[in-house]
């Protein structure tokens, strides 16, 4: 089974690291150009490239996968598969139809909910208690492929968006590997997805990142969660952009001023929404490390009484 594999962010390491452990012949590695990252804004690789550095494999990175002269570097490995793990592209009919069993793809999502971009954000969002990965035959359309294999998993409501993609790129590996080798067996059937239960997990936008204190605890929570580690949701605190990473619903019942810090609790702030109270546990002031919010306060000497708001 000779594989070209497409993957840029870390979400698709896990991926790759079980195809070439489990012996398939990975003869290309395709991934996006190194880009801009960190607070130091560096030209760095992404996570897909230093693995498959370190496994020596063949890498290619191209400005657009749709170009003449990708199709044709692509095409000269004569793939019988290629699988296709957050890597950042649609890819072009030209490759769909190129290798023996197709293209397939791994999904963070139980298509065809959160189709598109960011599934597993949209879900946290939402507050979904259970999601799963998606082993999709891949189309023209976007995330419309028929299914191979889903797998589903629980959403503990502490967890957040680093915590569960970690735990669903492990999942989508092991499925992954799972999928082929049914495939080379002929032993899968393709389960078309019914469009009319099909939602979108459209990108990230900057206004998801800041607190509206006027929606309900449970809302802000999951944002929260949903933004954690990176961007961060942040509020708007004596004119300073101060992210949180960490809370908990402490009542989802009382009503007053949104935004306003109620009380310093011993293990945080507490602080009122729209309805409910949620207690603040972990925070980042501009240009300083991530703290627990009892540093933070004691830092900014806030005052019960005064408002966060939107930034």
């Amino acid at each position: 089974m000779r594989v070209v594999f497409f993957g840029t962010s870390a979400f698709a390491v896990p991926s790759l690291d079980q195809l070439v452990a489990s012996g398939y012949e990975v003869v290309a590695v395709v991934t996006q150009p190194d880009s801009f990252q960190g607070r130091g804004k560096k030209v760095l690789p992404h996570p897909i490239k230093e693995l498959a550095m370190r496994h020596g494999l063949n890498i290619y990175q191209f400005d657009t996968i749709k170009e003449a002269e990708a199709i044709k570097k692509i095409s000269l490995y004569k793939a019988d598969l290629i699988v296709v793990v957050s890597y950042g592209q649609i890819i072009p009919e030209a490759l769909l139809q190129l290798p023996l069993y197709g293209c397939i793809n791994v999904h963070a999502s139980l298509l065809p909910k959160y189709r598109g971009a960011a599934p597993i954000r949209r879900a946290l969002m939402a507050g979904e208690d259970i999601t799963g990965v998606s082993i999709m035959k891949m189309d023209q359309g976007l995330d419309t492929g028929d299914v191979l294999m889903q797998e589903t998993m629980c959403i503990n409501e502490e967890i957040d968006h680093g915590e569960l993609e970690g735990s669903l790129s492990k999942l989508g590996a092991r499925s992954l590997v799972k999928t082929i080798e049914l495939l080379k067996q002929g032993l899968l059937s393709q389960i078309k997805q019914n469009d009319d239960e099909a939602t979108y997990a459209r990108k990230l936008q900057r206004g998801d990142e800041s607190v509206n204190w006027k929606l309900d605890v449970k809302a802000i929570h999951n944002q929260i969660r949903a933004m954690s580690p990176v961007p961060g949701a942040y509020t708007n605190i004596q004119g300073q952009a101060v992210k949180i990473f960490r809370a908990k619903v402490k009542d989802t019942e009382g009503h007053g001023t949104p935004g306003q810090l109620l009380a310093v609790t011993p293990a945080g702030l507490l602080i009122q929404t729209g309805q409910g109270r949620l207690e603040i546990l972990e925070m980042q002031k501009p240009g300083k490390r991530r703290m627990k919010a009892l540093e933070c306060w004691q830092g900014m000497r806030l005052q019960p009484g005064i408002v966060f708001t939107e930034s």
